[in-house]
């Protein structure tokens, strides 16, 4: 009963993690969308986007805490493993348990980030706190802290769910078989 709803929540947190993804790479597109026109509009129309700076910096906060929950679904989260790779072979349990460990660790760490990300978010979601120029251009600071505590959320799930599911880990989700992690 409990494997089971382990892996419903880790099917549920893997789709979650590839949408999250999938917006990230939106964002990504419209960023590069709003640097082409500000490129066009400052050298052709010599009237450049206002604003420009603070949307760049506003989507790059976007784009890493969007595209986070699907790089540790994969395993692509930057690693020096080089220590496991040299005693993996020889002690094979140890390896497995110091790799529970570093994901049991590392869903402390996010965890602490949601922690701490909520009280922020919801103080600019109160206050309606804005970045910007005024006048010129502004944006509100709560959607950034809502995806950056939505994102530590979702990986701290997913960090949870290696240490409790280490074998099925990444390769639960079939929506989209493309996307699975295909090493062994």
């Amino acid at each position: 009963m409990l494997k089971t709803a382990l892996f419903g929540l880790s099917y549920a947190a893997n789709t979650v993690a590839i949408f999250a993804n999938i917006v990230g790479t939106l964002v990504v597109l419209a960023l590069v969308a709003v640097v082409n026109y500000d490129v066009f509009a400052r050298n052709v129309l010599h009237a450049p986007f206002m604003g420009a700076v603070e949307v760049v910096q506003f989507s790059i906060v976007l784009i890493v805490f969007l595209q986070l929950p699907d790089v540790v679904r994969v395993n692509r989260l930057t690693t020096s493993d080089g220590f496991q790779l040299v005693i993996g072979k020889r002690f094979p349990r140890f390896t497995k348990g110091l790799k529970a460990a570093i994901n049991l660790l590392s869903a402390v760490f996010m965890g602490l980030i949601a922690v701490a990300m909520y009280p922020q978010f919801i103080e600019m979601w109160r206050n309606a706190d804005y970045f910007g120029v005024p006048g010129v251009f502004t944006a509100p600071w709560w959607p950034i802290k809502l995806v950056i505590l939505l994102s530590a959320g979702l990986c701290t799930v997913i960090f949870l769910l290696k240490v409790l599911l280490p074998r099925q880990g990444t390769m639960l989700v079939r929506i989209l078989p493309e996307f699975r992690d295909t090493r062994k």
